[in-house]
């Protein structure tokens, strides 16, 4: 069985947590998903069925405590690709029932004999193969590849059918089966990497066990490493991983190529061997085209090969010949190919949003799900969880903004995946500047080398503005009170002129033990321009347990109604409010709005 994401739990209401803990308990990583004020999960959703359809689109395994009617309707429509499918379960709510509904070759069986052992419940399992001889024999463990679904659904038909097989190759998980064995029989099962003859008596699985290096990347490399794999008569399924030089980390040309592939992308440092290799071969100058050709094509080759000797790889593993500078390493076991050289590190930093499960982005919890280690304040770090098993956490003080960023930067060199977390948007006050300038400042090549990407989450003024309305439904700008990173005077001069311009602001680090009189001074300096009635919408902890919100004016607005987790959203001269209608359910009276048109006077004192 291939490797899996772990699994989605899906409750619909807590009566079903105490069995959802047990599964989750089976799969490091699992996450316990539940439908919104029914059930406290690690996930909250608001609608079963888009939320059950998008955990499908992305291949995550499903084990849902609820009818399996229900799920079968909800997925209905994406039921295209029988081949695609991730695993998919019902789960009785009190775990006395274990229903395979998808995935009978993503490994849905294995899952629901390990959750029925777990419940001791006996799964519901009606796949017929798999009942008569305990296992699936299109449903190759990891590391192996089926050549062709097709002919391993006829080749097991034959077997149900009375047909005997042998095993020709190294197959343990295939040992203790209750397969019709016979040492003469016609019917084989053929484990090898060497591409399926098309004879139909054969069931060819594919250890991966193959490497292909090249040193040059271009637009025809993922081609050209085909090429090489069928002049040597190996199946594409049997490629474990695509191998290019360490200096070439980054180089569009290779991720293109192992994406294209499917494989892995690795790299290696060869080092003094790949200069030799280079070196080595026909030293006298080319007298045409075509012995220039040769020559360039002898040192790619060399060069390849060299990044090969650089590789842990079996002894016994042999080399074959290849066009186009592409080395090839053949071995009779499958390969792991996170032990083969290094992977380009990555370096992700992303934003938690305010804090509700349900309001990280699903690029962002993707970012988290795929990181070894999790870098950030200790507060956010412990906000990213629950974090799988093996997930290293970097916690850190909150003023250490540059040493994290160049910790992660280490980490990610290293060929690890890293995510930086930050609470909101990580552009908006928090690491995203911080990781850059930290890139910037550095001439570490290894840094550079890694991938980067920024993630965006909702901002502390989002989340907050949304909670009441609209409040920054025109021009606003956000503007940070502390003055640890710049001088209050230029706090006072942006406050002047946004004040002037008639802009909503949102005030991030309104006030502190140690700055207790910043925020009067600021709303002193507002209070000269905007008039007494301004809106204010102070917005406390908004997203996380014991969120409040609050509606007032500038002219009642007093310093001791804020900390430093509040946020002030000060709106413009257009801003307005109105109370919420009773079919609202909600325990705040106003709505508060800034419209899209403006006035013209601009509603300034003056």
């Amino acid at each position: 069985m291939a490797s899996l994401m772990p699994p989605a739990i899906v409750v619909l209401g807590p009566g079903a947590l105490a069995t959802a803990q047990r599964v989750k308990a089976l799969y490091a990583g699992a996450q316990i998903h539940a439908l919104q004020e029914r059930a406290q999960g690690d996930i909250a959703f608001s609608g079963l069925s888009e939320h059950l359809r998008e955990l499908y689109r992305r291949g995550t395994p499903i084990v849902a405590l609820c009818a399996a009617g229900i799920v079968i309707r909800c997925l209905a429509p994406l039921l295209a690709s029988k081949g695609v499918e991730p695993p998919v379960l019902a789960l009785a709510e009190d775990g006395s029932a274990v229903v395979p509904l998808l995935g009978g070759l993503t490994g849905v069986n294995v899952m629901a004999r390990e959750i029925g052992a777990a419940l001791e419940t006996a799964p519901a399992i009606t796949t017929s193969g798999e009942l008569r001889f305990g296992t699936c024999l299109l449903n190759p463990p990891e590391g192996y590849a089926l050549a062709s679904l097709a002919q391993g659904k006829r080749f097991v038909s034959d077997l149900l059918a009375g047909e005997a097989t042998r095993i020709d190759g190294a197959a343990p998980w295939l040992e203790t089966v209750n397969l019709p064995r016979d040492p003469a029989a016609r019917h084989a099962i053929r484990v090898s990497p060497h591409a399926w003859d098309g004879n139909p008596e054969h069931l060819v699985i594919h250890p991966r066990s193959v490497v292909a290096a090249a040193s040059v990347a271009h637009a025809l490399l993922a081609e050209h490493v085909r090429e090489a794999l069928s002049a040597n008569g190996i199946a594409q399924e049997a490629l474990a991983a695509l191998v290019a030089p360490a200096a070439r980390m980054g180089d569009a040309g290779f991720e293109q190529a192992a994406s294209a592939l499917g494989v892995p992308l690795r790299f290696a440092d060869a080092g003094d061997a790949a200069h030799a290799a280079e070196m080595a071969g026909p030293a006298e100058a080319a007298d045409s085209a075509n012995a220039a050709r040769e020559q360039a094509n002898h040192r790619a080759h060399a060069s390849a090969a060299a990044l090969l000797d650089a590789l842990a790889l079996p002894a016994s593993a042999q080399r074959l010949a290849a066009e186009h500078g592409i080395a090839l390493s053949v071995a009779h076991e499958p390969l792991d190919a996170r032990t083969l050289g290094e992977a380009r590190g990555k370096l992700t930093v992303l934003g938690l949003g305010p804090g509700r499960a349900d309001l990280l982005t699903p690029m962002a919890r993707a970012a988290l799900d795929e990181a070894t280690d999790i870098v950030g304040y200790a507060t956010y770090v412990e906000m990213a969880g629950p974090l799988r098993p093996g997930q290293v956490r970097h916690a850190t003080d909150n003023r250490e903004e540059l040493q994290r960023a160049r910790h992660a930067f280490e980490l990610a060199s290293a060929g690890r995946r890293v995510a930086v977390v930050s609470s909101g948007d990580p552009g908006v006050f928090a690491m995203a500047a911080a990781v850059l300038e930290a890139l910037e400042a550095s001439d570490e090549p290894r840094w550079h080398r890694v991938e980067l990407e920024i993630v965006p989450g909702v901002s502390a003024a989002l989340a907050t503005a949304a909670r009441v309305g609209a409040p920054l439904g025109h021009d606003f700008c956000m503007l940070s009170l502390s003055d640890n990173l710049k001088p209050w005077n230029v706090i006072e001069k942006r406050l002047r002129h946004a004040a002037l311009a008639d802009l909503a602001m949102a005030f991030y680090n309104p006030i502190s033990r140690a700055r207790p009189w910043q925020l009067d001074r600021a709303l002193e300096i507002v209070r000269e321009v905007r008039a007494p009635g301004t809106r204010v919408v102070l917005g406390r902890d908004v997203g996380r347990p014991g969120e409040t919100l609050r509606t007032t004016t500038l002219g009642e607005l007093d310093s001791s109604q804020v900390d430093m987790r509040t946020m002030v959203i000060v709106g413009s001269s257009a801003t307005r409010g109105f109370a919420r209608g009773a079919s609202s359910g909600e325990k705040h009276g106003e709505w508060i709005y800034t419209p899209r048109w403006y006035a013209q006077d601009g509603g300034v004192k003056g």
